[in-house]
């Protein structure tokens, strides 16, 4: 299992607050030959609506020297999870 960022718990907490249910934490995805994790997997129902919202949270700090290298390296993994999740390809774990 990856190691958790820094502001995992906060994000975590901030989520419950917003009367989000946390269903994974970390949310890991079954790919064939390889598994990826996402830091958090949550929804919530929208009782007027009746419908179910889903998020996949990735938490991210840029706390090393070179901001800029931190944001492609978020940018590239938010590209990853996109085109994973928006495949029917894959299997919750």
């Amino acid at each position: 299992m990856p190691a958790q960022d820094i502001f995992h718990d906060v994000v975590k907490k901030a989520l419950v607050q917003d009367n989000w249910v946390i269903t994974h934490d970390p949310l890991t995805l079954d790919l064939r030959d390889r598994q990826l994790h996402i830091d958090l997997g949550a929804e919530r129902l929208i009782a007027a609506q009746k419908e179910n919202q889903q998020i996949a949270v990735e938490i991210k700090s840029f706390i090393s020297s070179s901001s800029v290298f931190q944001f492609h390296l978020a940018l590239g993994q938010f590209l990853n999870y996109r085109i994973v999740l928006s495949c029917s390809a894959f299997k919750l774990v």
